[in-house]
């Protein structure tokens, strides 16, 4: 719930400046493609702890409470595979999304290549970090012996809309401090 307030807080802030006029375009569609991507992650992680251990007992080859960030995304087992998979839809979901709302008139700023480069860093890093962030929670909640799919994906995606919503807002400052001149925010 406190991950929630944070998120709604900054929307909140950022939807009434007239700066971030158009952020609330783009805030359900990064908001909801990683936390999608997220919990296919974290439900993928537990289908694989269910096959393979017991509740409470995670299995061998995932036995490290805090694995490195390279162990989630670049190992050989299948849950680095799907990380990778996951990860590397967020570019292409994205542009397709992006191109729906410059067809539809549906946002109230430019889409730029400096906005589409902003924007596509800040889903990447969302992205990145929620995968992460899913591999330690499914993990901690297997050894608590509790269902991952039932209890990790809310936290993961009330995480997912707090990223999404931040980052975007920082993107939205970037292009307002560093002077995209195409970036016609409240036209």
């Amino acid at each position: 719930l406190a991950i929630s307030f944070f998120g709604g807080l900054i929307l909140d802030k950022t939807v009434s400046d007239p700066n971030f006029e158009g952020m609330a375009v783009f805030t359900p569609v990064i908001n909801g493609v990683g936390g999608n991507l997220v919990a296919i992650q974290a439900s993928r992680i537990s289908t694989y702890l269910h096959l393979w251990s017991v509740p409470g007992v995670l299995p061998y080859k995932m036995r490290q409470h805090w694995p490195n960030p390279c162990a989630t995304f670049f190992s050989s087992g299948v849950n680095s595979k799907s990380a990778r998979v996951l990860f590397l839809l967020v570019v292409p979901g994205h542009l397709l999304f992006l191109f729906a709302i410059n067809m539809l008139q549906g946002g109230h700023a430019a889409i730029t290549p400096a906005f589409i480069c902003c924007y596509l860093s800040a889903a990447l890093l969302q992205v990145g970090i929620l995968i992460y962030t899913a591999d330690l929670i499914v993990r901690l909640m297997w050894r608590k012996g509790l269902d991952p799919d039932n209890f990790s994906i809310p936290y993961l995606t009330a995480l997912g809309d707090l990223l999404g919503t931040g980052f975007l807002a920082l993107c939205f400052r970037w292009l307002q401090c560093f002077g995209d001149a195409n970036l016609s925010v409240g036209s």
